[in-house]
């Protein structure tokens, strides 16, 4: 069943709002339609978004558009479908080689219904070679017009990846950042804030919502907030959490120990 273009609409509006600076969305990144049932029904949660390393995973493919489009298509179509959350679509690089395909896959996204979605500016690993910046930001730019024409207020959440490789440009980064603004994105996702001070430093030069990712070696999720980032995600480390439990639960019940309480989760 294809979504009606009000109703996703209304949940791409609903996921912009909730980038708020100093108070952020919190979204445990999902990739399927079981997990994004889990997570959507846990208290607190107002959003999701998808993981493309943990999406990829399952289907047996590696990262960085292992996935083809149209596997893309359909698992945010499953995912999208068995929740009422806005969802967010973690769509990689656009699947296209050129703006007016990234425009053409984000506007069947958008029927698929998505509220959101991440576009990354590298060109392969975040680590990589970048694209560079004015076709990246063609390439947001496209994401919007897609967005316009289909009547939804698309939640753009662009990815910087140039810090990955080259810290020292800080000053690239953030005209990275600030261009992705202008061309339509609604927040930015800084890859490498490792500290604090860079954390607040992104804050005050990005003209707009920061997004960051998060694991255990992380400035921890109240001083984010603190500092005032507006959303904060986990990428592929909540599918590593997953298994690491799966991995302990198998080990203990084929070494014939106490049962997990977890055996007994109903979902």
């Amino acid at each position: 069943m294809t979504p009606e273009p009000q109703h996703t609409a209304h949940k791409a509006a609903v996921l912009t709002s909730l980038h708020v600076p100093g108070d952020p969305l919190v979204v445990t990144n999902i990739w399927d339609a079981v997990t994004a049932r889990i997570v959507a029904g846990s208290r607190g949660v107002k959003a999701l978004a998808t993981a493309s390393h943990a999406v990829s995973f399952t289907h047996g493919v590696p990262d960085n558009e292992g996935l083809t489009v149209e596997q893309a298509l359909e698992s945010a179509r499953i995912i999208a479908a068995a929740v009422a959350l806005p969802v967010s679509v973690d769509f990689e690089k656009g699947y296209s080689v050129d703006a007016a395909g990234v425009k053409d896959n984000v506007a069947r996204l958008i029927e698929a219904g998505a509220a959101g979605l991440n576009i990354e500016d590298s060109l392969e690993s975040a680590s990589g070679p970048l694209r560079d910046i004015e076709s990246s930001a063609a390439r947001v730019a496209a994401a919007r017009r897609a967005a316009d024409e289909a009547g939804v207020p698309l939640a753009i959440n662009a990815r910087v990846d140039s810090l990955v490789s080259n810290p020292a440009d800080w000053a690239g980064a953030m005209q990275r950042a600030n261009r992705y603004l202008d061309a339509g994105a609604t927040s930015i996702f800084v890859l490498r804030l490792p500290t604090e001070g860079l954390v607040e430093r992104a804050v005050r030069d990005v003209n707009g919502p920061v997004a960051v990712i998060s694991n255990p070696t992380s400035v921890p999720l109240k001083k984010l907030a603190e500092l005032g980032v507006a959303r904060v995600s986990f990428g592929p480390g909540v599918l590593g959490l997953t298994l690491a439990h799966l991995r302990r639960a198998a080990e203990n019940l084929s070494a014939l120990g106490d049962y997990p309480e977890e055996l007994g989760f109903e979902y």
